[in-house]
């Protein structure tokens, strides 16, 4: 019987702001290597039209599934941010 391969190729780290969103982007090259720049994608809130209510999110492709869930996690923990359940 054949291995299922990874379901998500992707990973959504959740941040507060921009500036944040915008640092981590870059700590993802530091520290773990991701060569390909991350989606940085502006997530406002059910009903908000206010930039102060919107969340950031950094999407990291990740077709190899060689980044650990739990060191991404802590990365965006760094930052008052999470990394979002697949």
């Amino acid at each position: 019987m054949p291995e299922n391969g990874p379901v998500n190729a992707r990973h959504v780290l959740v941040l507060p702001d921009r500036d944040s969103a915008e640092e981590v982007a870059v700590e993802l090259a530091d520290r773990f290597g991701v060569a390909d720049e991350p989606q940085l994608v502006r997530d406002a809130l059910a009903g908000e039209d206010d930039a102060e209510d919107a969340q950031w999110l950094v999407v990291v492709e990740d077709p190899e599934s060689r980044l650990d869930p739990s060191g991404l996690d802590a990365l965006a923990a760094e930052y008052e941010g999470w990394l979002e359940a697949p």
